[in-house]
């Protein structure tokens, strides 16, 4: 007989994390399946840094927060500003580790539903059904890069969730296409392992680079709790100006940690331009829309992630059942899809909830609403 649980939770990162210890701990008999952190620890690269601080946790019941967690190892917040992603990656396992959290390491292949019920098939073979399914997918499903990519040879392009390693390039001409943290952060990981030239190619000024708070987004994660479904009955305008704050603050601007390790003789930015034409020879030669030209030896797509349910390879034999806008699953005020039982958390849920739930601070009120929903059905 097939293994049941009343709540699937599909993904091992942050989000389904926060959403299988709230879970459990109302009493809700959780299974989880995924590698864990795997997003994190597989298209992330060592010597990044969090954006965020020890404010930011996965515990919807306050207890295992980051802070704790400082606190438990005998760690200070104020010697790991910033936080580097090997110290979030244990406080990650801590968390797993107090709350009781078993990742069945094996991944979901396909997933249907028939009879009131969820299957899930397995890499391996098995099968394994559950009342209801909490799906957390990683963001790398969602990478994208601009149409003309495919213009450069494969073996000499990467997408920043591909390349997270940076001694091939030791030497190496490469092209950083986007501005945003990722783009510059990878620039600056480049500058530490000796690449020759790196050219950053965005349409934008170049970005601001000076410290931020975050504390703005507390407020719209609490109106969030308070009122579900807040985000989406908000008047078009409010939106577009919460939306257009939290790119001033996570676009625009990017960390002042960033610039000493941009060596200027290194790293040149071409602000205002983008990639007209490419041609492919012995070098890949980028014209921009300013007539220059850039010989390099790598492209690099620091181009951001867009949502599609469609790329998330188990969800596939479901998307006929599920209402899809833009990409993004059309979800619930509890973050349930128009197909009963199945909710989704993490970058695809942030149409319906907002760009605050595409990062780590959205996971406790996440986990909350969601669960509540499931418990209130």
């Amino acid at each position: 007989m097939e293994p049941y649980t009343d709540l699937l939770v599909i993904g091992a990162g942050p989000y389904a994390y926060a959403a299988a210890a709230h879970a459990r701990s109302r009493g809700i008999a959780t299974t989880v399946l995924g590698r864990p952190m795997a997003f994190w620890r597989e298209h992330m690269p060592a010597g990044m840094f969090l954006r965020s601080g020890p404010d930011w946790h996965l515990d919807a019941d306050d207890e295992h927060t980051f802070e704790a967690y400082f606190e438990d190892r005998g760690l200070r917040a104020e010697d790991h500003d910033p936080v580097p992603i090997e110290v979030f990656l244990d406080h990650t396992e801590w968390f797993r580790r107090a709350k009781g959290i078993e990742v069945d390491e094996r991944l979901v292949t396909s997933l249907v539903k028939a009879d009131d019920a969820f299957e899930a098939t397995l890499d391996d073979g098995s099968r394994m059904r559950a009342e209801r399914v909490l799906a957390a997918p990683g963001t790398a499903h969602f990478a994208h890069v601009p149409d003309w990519a495919e213009q450069v040879p494969a073996e000499r392009r990467a997408h920043t969730v591909e390349l997270v390693a940076f001694d091939q390039l030791a030497g190496a001409r490469v092209a950083v296409v986007g501005g945003r943290q990722s783009a510059y952060e990878w620039a600056a990981l480049l500058c530490d392992y000796g690449a020759g030239r790196v050219d950053v190619v965005h349409r934008h000024p170049t970005p601001q680079f000076a410290a931020v708070s975050w504390a703005f987004l507390d407020p719209y994660v609490d109106q969030t709790l308070a009122q579900r479904g807040w985000w989406r009955r908000l008047p078009g305008d409010k939106r577009a100006a919460i939306s257009a704050e939290f790119f001033r603050v996570g676009r625009l601007t990017l960390e002042p940690w960033l610039v000493p390790r941009l060596l200027p003789e290194v790293v040149t930015s071409h602000p205002g331009s983008s990639v007209a034409a490419v041609t492919a020879g012995d070098d890949v030669v980028l014209t921009l829309s300013d007539g220059a030209t850039i010989a390099v030896d790598h492209v690099l797509f620091a181009s951001g992630y867009q949502a599609d349910l469609a790329a998330v390879p188990y969800l596939t034999p479901l998307l006929d059942r599920v209402s899809v806008t833009d990409g993004f699953p059309d979800l619930s005020p509890g973050f349930e899809t128009t197909l009963p039982g199945l909710h989704v958390l993490g970058f695809a849920s942030t149409r319906d909830f907002g760009p605050f739930y595409g990062f780590t601070k959205g996971c406790p009120s996440a986990a909350r609403i969601a669960v509540a929903e499931m418990l209130a059905s």
